[in-house]
């Protein structure tokens, strides 16, 4: 392991952690993640950034450096942010290093976020956002992290659900798939986390779930039906407060007859791969992933 990874654990569990604990409001979490992302998450030098719209959703496509919107396979990527902060903003970086190590580009909807706009909303852009790219030549790889993460599992769900065209693939940093937060690790990894305080947990749920729509598949994928889908590539770190949802989701999916590889990884912090500039972790994680990415065309 890493020096950079020792400090970058301390730091977060000194910092972030308190912070993220202490956050009076959405708001000022919505200020802070942004302003911490323009100032240490930076793309390779040469990634393209542009703004579009897929069925009214707003969205950004994100290339890595000699990376063209060609008719190949793009990754549909979801940010994390607790359904409440994050944006395509806050995650484009990782995106475009993806994206120049996959050589595939990559497309961010900006997503409806809680509480102005609590649960389905979420779930029905990523949906629309999906109709609009479903049909593409090449296919789409849906991936997300956190509860983006959760919230590309619960739109495979309803791809499956409804019978939609399938994606080729779907890949999740440190996925959020129980909204319960019932995985014995919530408890277990309440203090090893660097990052997550279990403690706001229920703030969460009176936002996106106002209702206590908790059982809900499309809230909480570790409960919806995947027989039939495609491959699917999840990572999380063993003394995450969610790794359980990783791994319970891991096995059902395999009990329902899916190709899961599931990466666990020691003493890293929640999405570790959004630190791609400066820890060596994260690009060891992103390589791993984009020859996963890669495969997908030979199956």
């Amino acid at each position: 392991m890493s020096l950079v990874r020792q400090i970058l654990n301390r730091g977060l569990r000194l910092f972030e952690k308190r912070q993220l604990a202490r956050a009076r409001s959405h708001e000022k979490l919505r200020r802070s993640f942004e302003f911490k992302a323009r100032l240490f998450f930076h793309a390779p030098r040469g990634s393209r950034v542009q703004a579009d719209h897929l069925n009214g959703v707003p969205v950004e496509w994100v290339s890595g450096p000699g990376v063209a919107r060609g008719a190949g396979p793009i990754l549909l990527y979801f940010h994390g942010g607790g359904y409440v902060f994050g944006s395509p903003r806050t995650h484009r970086a990782m995106l475009a290093r993806v994206s120049g190590l996959s050589g595939l580009p990559a497309c961010l909807p900006q997503y409806r976020l809680a509480p102005e706009h609590p649960f389905p909303a979420a779930v029905e852009d990523a949906l629309s956002t999906y109709r609009a790219v479903a049909e593409r030549p090449g296919g789409v790889i849906l991936g997300g992290d956190s509860a983006g993460g959760g919230l590309a599992l619960a739109l495979l769900g309803e791809i499956l659900r409804q019978g939609e065209t399938l994606p080729k693939g779907l890949f999740a940093f440190s996925p959020l798939t129980d909204l319960s937060f019932s995985g014995a690790s919530i408890e277990e990894n309440a203090q090893a986390d660097v990052m997550l305080p279990p403690g706001r947990f229920d703030e969460v749920i009176e936002m996106y779930l106002p209702q206590g729509e908790v059982q809900d598949p499309r809230a909480s994928p570790l409960l919806a039906d995947f027989a039939g889908a495609p491959p699917v590539w999840l990572t999380v770190g063993d003394t995450e407060i969610l790794r359980d949802d990783t791994l319970r989701i891991a096995e059902r999916m395999r009990d329902q007859g899916v190709a899961v590889e599931a990466v666990l990884e020691h003493d890293l912090p929640h999405v570790w791969p959004i630190f791609q500039p400066f820890l060596p972790e994260a690009m060891a994680t992103l390589r791993g992933l984009a020859r996963w990415i890669n495969s997908l065309s030979e199956r």
